[in-house]
């Protein structure tokens, strides 16, 4: 009974939004996120527990936020990630702190989430060339400055002042 509610609140979900879409994931039977998204997708108690701890206890680098100040609002931001994947569930409640705090407009944030393939249902990442999740990819000018995959090299704030200099 309990994955017959399961399946029919997940099938509900496809057909009611074309955001936030739920599919069960073959390898763990638990739902995970599908396609493009908002970030209202990780208040789905799913996705809560994991989204809201990793923002809340993220410290921010307040310096080189200092130093970015609104630079980054010249900027589009693509983010593809995997809801089951342990670097998309660290990375991107950090990088949504981040944004927060810089109060970047995030009408020019598109946000995919895909499977284990690293593939959406509408192939709309395809042309991407994304190879791990979390891919943050940035954009000025419709023209991609540079990416952060998978994690920082040195922590989110200082590759992204990296990628805007």
């Amino acid at each position: 009974m309990k994955y017959l509610m399961m399946l029919f609140f997940i099938t509900a979900s496809l057909f009611a939004q074309d955001k936030n879409k739920l599919v069960v994931d073959d390898k763990s039977g638990k739902p995970m996120l599908i396609g493009l998204c908002d970030r209202t997708a990780f208040a789905d108690t799913n996705f809560a527990w994991w989204f809201n701890s990793e923002y809340d206890v993220y410290n921010l680098d307040t310096v080189t936020l200092a130093a970015i100040g609104n630079k980054l609002n010249d900027c589009a931001i693509t983010i593809v990630m995997g809801s089951w994947c342990s670097d998309s569930r660290r990375e991107v409640p950090r990088f949504y702190k981040i944004l927060d705090k810089l109060n970047y407009d995030q009408k020019k944030l598109m946000l995919y989430c895909v499977d284990r393939t690293k593939k959406d249902p509408a192939g709309d990442t395809s042309k991407l060339n994304i190879e791990a999740v979390p891919t943050f990819i940035f954009y000025k000018n419709d023209k991609e400055v540079g990416r952060i995959v998978e994690t920082p090299k040195e922590t989110l704030e200082k590759d992204i002042q990296k990628l805007l200099e």
